[in-house]
């Protein structure tokens, strides 16, 4: 595990923080008008024997054998494909530019719209009350659901394992199979994308769509009509690209609705339904941690919100580590204590001398309320790297699976520690303190964002070695930024960081051994 410290996270973001802020500090979610030109660096041949996550094995899902090409069946679909992708209108072009032969990129910045799109907080009613999001009434105001962190996190996994489990088993019958692509069969036909090599049947393009179609309404159940037509249009993309027949998009498409079914079960009893809790549950929290430890934390809000923001998410099933008792970090420095005087000291030190550069730091990583969150910051570098190496779609969504699952197993730990500790935030127990980045409605201990940041910046230097000292100066950038904002304490941001370390090694653990390597 990393030692770290405050001055090295404090040398580290001094250096770091004009060249970083320089160029990554457009928050909205970059887009590229088209990748028909995307080459992958490697087919992975073999990659229908990795290990997924859900499934027990890509043989869980049946995939009957194709039709020949040589068969009246496959002619047929043939001519009807070459007729699909001639003379297309523009608008069916530019479907044909945006979606790719790796469409897990578009999927991604998809996903990342929605969550900012839902990342808004229910405001009082006009008596003080509080009125939560009801999954049973998506519609109802306000709207379900309230993408906070923990939620978008959950999405993001759920999402990314699906993609995963779903296309091993479309590369285990791509090549059991081994059909040809149509452009093969027949160079006649005008092919829109760079030809990888991969056999067509079963379409991968098809399994990524009907599997991030059915998790992603499950998740934004009031996007369902938006989410199905993007969909469709990507599936007629693949006809339109001179890419798939029908058979080829028919079994993809089973393969992306039985693997969304797998996961959904898993959601629907993984506990987070449960994780915002009545205030009773909430209460006794807090009462437990001030028996234990003498201290708890307070909302400030006015009108006070009666139950802190999911309060059980540290309860809620992990995917890699075994209990959440495991990666529990150490009882915080008790308010009083020369630790404890020490931050107090730091932090008014920070507001009383905030320069531009802190203030910077501090604004870049704040992802808070109508952003794509921690995780999705996270997510954006995932797919800007998966581009740079030009990763296949299975590559591309394994990356994007242990990523989200590292940091889910992140925050269900780091919430697990928020509650059992119930530690107060500066703003608490610091005489007239003011923060510059809000106060979030949930205990202090510790930092969100160090925990997503350090489990995220792990999974992708495993990924990419090569980049991996600016993945990890990146997760120490987004730790101290927290404490520049005035909303954490430094050991708060320093045991996240390191209990994001570890959380993500239990997730690094399951990768090395899925045959991939």
């Amino acid at each position: 595990m990393k030692n770290i410290t405050i001055s090295s996270l404090l040398t580290l973001c001094i250096g770091l923080c004009a060249l970083f802020l320089a160029s990554s500090c457009e928050k909205d979610i970059p887009t590229q008008a088209d990748y028909s030109d995307y080459v992958f660096s490697k087919p992975d041949e073999n990659g229908g024997s990795w290990k997924p996550i859900l499934l027990t094995g890509p043989e869980q899902i049946a995939v009957p054998a194709p039709e020949d090409v040589s068969s009246n069946g496959y002619q047929e679909e043939l001519a009807a494909l070459k007729a699909a992708a001639s003379g297309l209108t523009g608008d069916q072009m530019q479907a044909v530019g945006y979606w790719s032969n790796n469409p897990i990129l578009r999927w991604s910045e998809i996903a990342l719209e929605l969550v900012a799109k839902y990342n808004l907080i229910p405001g009082p009613n006009s008596d003080g009350s509080y009125t939560l999001p009801d999954p049973a009434n998506p519609g109802n105001i306000p709207n379900f659901p309230f993408a906070h962190p923990p939620y978008a996190v959950r999405a993001l996994a759920y999402l990314s394992v699906a993609q995963f489990d779903g296309l091993i088993t479309a590369w285990h019958y791509k090549y059991q199979y081994n059909r040809p692509a149509p452009g093969q069969v027949d160079p006649s036909i005008p092919v829109a994308y760079v030809d990888n090599g991969l056999p067509s049947y079963p379409s991968d393009g098809a399994v990524i769509a009907a599997a991030s179609r059915d998790i992603l309404s499950a998740m934004f159940p009031l996007e369902k009509e938006y989410l199905a037509a993007k969909a469709e249009e990507q599936m007629a993309s693949l006809q339109w690209a001179g890419t798939n027949v029908d058979s080829d998009i028919a079994a993809g498409v089973h393969i992306g609705e039985e693997v969304a079914k797998a996961a959904l079960a898993r959601a629907a009893n993984d506990g987070m339904k449960r994780a915002q809790c009545p205030k009773p549950v909430s209460d006794s929290l807090k009462a437990a941690a001030f028996a234990r430890f003498g201290w708890q934390w307070d909302n400030l809000e006015a009108p006070p919100r009666p139950v802190g923001l999911t309060p059980l998410f540290g309860q809620v099933k992990m995917w890699n580590v075994p209990t959440v008792e495991e990666v529990r970090p150490p009882v915080p420095p008790a308010p009083g204590s020369a630790e404890y005087e020490e931050n107090v000291r730091e932090l008014k030190h920070f507001a009383d001398n905030m320069t531009d550069e802190w203030r910077a730091i501090a604004n870049f990583w704040q992802d808070g309320i109508g952003t794509y969150t921690p995780p999705g910051h996270w997510n954006r570098f995932a797919k800007e790297h998966a581009i740079k190496y030009r990763l296949n779609p299975l590559r591309t969504a394994r990356v994007f699976a242990y990523l989200n699952m590292a940091m889910m197993d992140g925050g269900i730990s780091c919430w697990d520690a928020k509650y059992y500790y119930h530690y107060p935030r500066p703003i608490n127990t610091i005489p007239g303190f003011k923060t510059i980045a809000g106060t979030p409605n949930f205990p202090s201990y510790t930092s969100g964002h160090s925990v997503f940041s350090a489990a995220g910046a792990e999974v992708l230097t495993y990924v990419f070695p090569e980049e991996g000292s600016k993945f990890r100066d990146w997760a120490l950038e987004a730790a101290i930024s927290r404490v520049y904002g005035g909303i954490h304490w430094r050991f708060d941001a320093e045991v996240g960081t390191a209990q994001g370390i570890q959380v993500a090694e239990y997730t690094l653990e399951a990768a090395r051994a899925d045959g991939a390597d």
